[in-house]
């Protein structure tokens, strides 16, 4: 399904692009020109571009700069929103100008989560949450990242009102992406969203689901309540 959506929502940024295309072939806005002595000035008629493709949500990129970091600092103190998008048109405009995860620096953290939801533990709507995880060797993770992104805007999941966004995580030996839910007490709606997720990128290996308040007591010692 992820792969379909990649598919139309390609398409729909290749016809506007075409279409911007031919406008840019035609007179400015506005350009006066003259048809010939004493025929008088006419106003050559503009085309108006093809209209955007609202998302059903509003999503925000975020960075966190791993040169920003250190030690001292409180966790996510440096995570900057970058950009909201409302359309399809303006999706792909910002994902082919920033960089895949395998061309960001090692440390680097890159999200996307609906509008008004900071990717951090204690936004209300994450406080309850948790989050699934899927790993990759370095450099491996561009292609279901943008599978990704695509099954979370294009509304894939029957659990969508769940999903809170996503983030990739990038380190020097591996690559990881985690899909942050609001509702980690839910078990049918947390097993039915990691199930469809792994189908949407092809994803054969068990991913583990772990609790945000799990993750917070005991760091890195925090089992995964849910496997599928």
């Amino acid at each position: 399904m992820a792969l379909e959506e990649a598919e139309r929502l390609t398409v729909t940024a290749a016809e506007q692009e075409e279409e911007k295309k031919k406008v840019e072939e035609e007179a400015e806005e506005g350009e006066i020109v003259e048809e010939g002595e004493g025929d008088g000035l006419k106003e050559k008629p503009t085309k108006a571009l093809a209209p955007a493709h609202p998302l059903e949500h509003s999503w925000t990129f975020w960075f966190d700069n791993p040169s920003a970091k250190s030690k001292q600092a409180t966790w996510g103190s440096s995570i900057r929103p970058i950009y909201t998008f409302s359309t399809v048109e303006e999706f792909w405009s910002l994902y082919n100008n920033i960089h895949n995860p395998s061309k960001l620096g090692a440390g680097a953290d890159f999200h996307c989560f609906k509008y008004k939801i900071e990717p951090k533990w204690e936004d209300p709507v994450c406080a309850n949450g948790g989050k699934w995880t899927v790993t990759f060797q370095r450099g491996k993770s561009d292609t279901c990242w943008l599978y990704t992104l695509l099954a979370m805007i294009g509304e894939q999941f029957d659990h969508g009102d769940e999903i809170c966004g996503a983030v990739v995580n990038v380190r020097t030996r591996q690559e990881k992406i985690a899909l942050w839910t609001k509702n980690a007490a839910d078990e049918a709606a947390q097993l039915s969203i990691g199930r469809q997720w792994k189908k949407f990128l092809d994803y054969n290996d068990t991913i583990g689901f772990i609790f945000h308040e799990d993750a917070k007591k005991l760091d890195r010692g925090a089992k995964n309540r849910y496997t599928c």
